[in-house]
């Protein structure tokens, strides 16, 4: 909540649709919690309908890895919604290898597929309306480690890559038609995905630590972390930001 005036509180996202994928835990639920929380209408995806979302949130299951997933949720969404104002392509991941060589060919397919192309696909499905109604904010969240590409991630490093750049031309695209496109790039953040991520690597590499020694503030991050950066990207604080990648990692992560 933002705060204007005499200490009136106001929703800075009231009368805002949002769609966000991937939101039934991790850093996607703390992104729906925290727009549910701004005043937002919410539907969030899982890719299985037994998943729950945050109180108050719609869901759908859906599998955004393929055209008719991503054709399913963008005709969901605007059944449920209405239409879109905000969109938020959280849905990620991928397993490690032992180096880039021993990946398989299907691994590098599937993450592509989800880490990248899911939200080329969703926008090309959603942008339209937003270019129509003149205004609209989309974030997509990439990963801290497209900074320092390693062999056993490069498959889930080069999608998220793929992804930034992606997100930086569509910025100039959609510009002129009021709709912003920014990315949140986060560091090590406490979520279950994430932990799991981590200890199949040491399990690879024990030299991987898995707490937050070598980040600069002392912790790793919490999902709410994160959701405070897109809330702030998404809301009209960031009127005049587009193209952006915005890092949140604690200082772990060296600088381009």
């Amino acid at each position: 909540m933002t705060v204007v005036g005499n200490g009136v509180e106001a929703l800075e996202l009231a009368g805002k649709r949002a769609l966000v994928t991937g939101g039934t835990r991790g850093i996607g639920a703390a992104v729906v919690r925290r727009f549910l929380d701004a005043g937002a209408e919410v539907l969030t995806t899982a890719r299985s309908a037994s998943s729950e979302a945050p109180k108050g949130a719609a869901l759908v299951a859906a599998d955004v890895r393929t055209r008719e997933g991503a054709e399913a949720l963008a005709a969901a969404a605007r059944e449920v919604l209405g239409g879109v104002d905000i969109v938020v392509h959280n849905a990620g991941g991928a397993s490690p290898y032992r180096s880039a060589s021993d990946i398989p060919a299907e691994e590098w397919q599937d993450a592509l597929d989800l880490n990248y192309l899911a939200a080329v696909r969703l926008d090309s499905l959603l942008a339209p309306g937003m270019r129509e109604q003149g205004a609209g904010a989309i974030v997509h969240v990439s990963s801290a480690a497209v900074l320092t590409p390693v062999g056993p991630f490069l498959h889930y490093v080069a999608a998220k890559a793929a992804l930034e750049s992606y997100s930086r031309g569509l910025a100039l695209e959609l510009a002129p038609f009021g709709v912003r496109v920014n990315t949140v790039t986060p560091g090590r953040v406490a979520t279950p995905g994430g932990e799991e991520t981590r200890e199949r690597w040491a399990r690879l590499d024990p030299s991987q630590g898995l707490d937050g020694a070598m980040v600069p503030l002392g912790r790793v991050g919490e999902p709410e972390d994160i959701a405070e950066a897109v809330l702030f990207l998404v809301s009209p604080r960031a009127g005049w930001v587009t193209g952006s990648a915005l890092v949140v990692d604690g200082g772990e992560f060296p600088r381009r």
